[in-house]
């Protein structure tokens, strides 16, 4: 018993390390990123010689890089509910419904997740370029919600999964039609999937910039593609000050979702 418990606590302090490696190697590139946002070099140099504000001040004074920022934005927010919108109804067809080829429809909806994303921004571009969408917003706005769709299926999916429909059909019982009851008993229970999926259906929007690459012009750019192009011109440090100010809003997205999901689960 002594030895197997030996045992198990050296395997114990290996899976640390390993887990511990695995944080370092993911979090360490991002905070040099960080660090050179902040770097006195004109180059993306580190350790950086210095420390200043300047690549920050020059990031908001460009209105290209605003323009940017407000094409991510506005892109994010119309995937964000619409992927959100589907994704509920999707979700219901999935958890509720009884019918042949569930899970063959249930298969095609996870399908951009799992297929390269490189071809499907083929697909996508040689598709809007023949029906003249590519390059406009609504163009943007389809391909990404097609990207987040799965996103948001997932944890309203497992949500709805989660809920009682009792409680819903004793509000019907009580004189609520359906959709009353839907609206007042099972959005309200299941509103931390709901949220998640709308958290999520923005950052893959925000994030995306494969399928952005290939549906861009050069008058609608998002942040991701404007930083993509950028990089190949020059190697400005406020390049990293974009990059930094994506994770921040990452970040921040990611622990209101973290907050939220406790809240409701209190």
């Amino acid at each position: 018993m002594l030895l197997s418990f030996n045992r198990m606590g050296g395997l114990r302090w290996v899976l640390v390390a390993i887990v511990v490696l695995v944080m370092l190697f993911l979090i360490l590139p991002v905070m040099f990123i960080v660090a050179l946002s902040f770097g006195s070099s004109q180059w993306l140099a580190f350790p950086p010689p210095g420390w200043t504000l300047r690549w920050y001040h020059e990031f908001f004074a460009d209105p290209r890089w605003m323009a940017a920022i407000w094409t991510s934005t506005k892109i994010g927010i119309l995937v964000m509910i619409l992927s959100t919108t589907l994704g509920l109804f999707a979700s219901f067809a999935l958890v509720r419904g009884r019918f042949r080829g569930r899970e063959i429809l249930r298969a095609a909806f996870l399908t951009p997740m799992i297929l390269p994303v490189v071809v499907f921004a083929v697909a996508l571009y040689a598709f809007f370029l023949k029906i003249g969408l590519n390059g406009t917003l609504v163009g943007f706005v389809i391909a990404h919600t097609v990207l987040a769709l799965p996103f948001a299926i997932i944890p309203i999916s497992a949500a709805l999964s989660g809920f009682d429909k009792s409680v819903e059909d004793a509000a019907i019982l009580c004189g609520a039609n359906p959709w009353e009851a839907r609206l007042r008993v099972t959005f309200p229970a299941i509103r931390h999937g709901l949220f998640a999926a709308m958290v999520f259906s923005f950052l893959v929007s925000w994030d995306e910039v494969v399928i952005a690459i290939f549906m861009a012009s050069p008058t609608l750019q998002t942040m991701p593609v404007r930083i993509w192009s950028s990089l190949r011109q020059d190697l400005s440090p406020v390049i990293a000050a974009a990059s930094s100010l994506l994770i921040l809003l990452t970040l921040a997205l990611m622990l209101l979702a973290v907050l939220f999901r406790k809240k409701a689960d209190r």
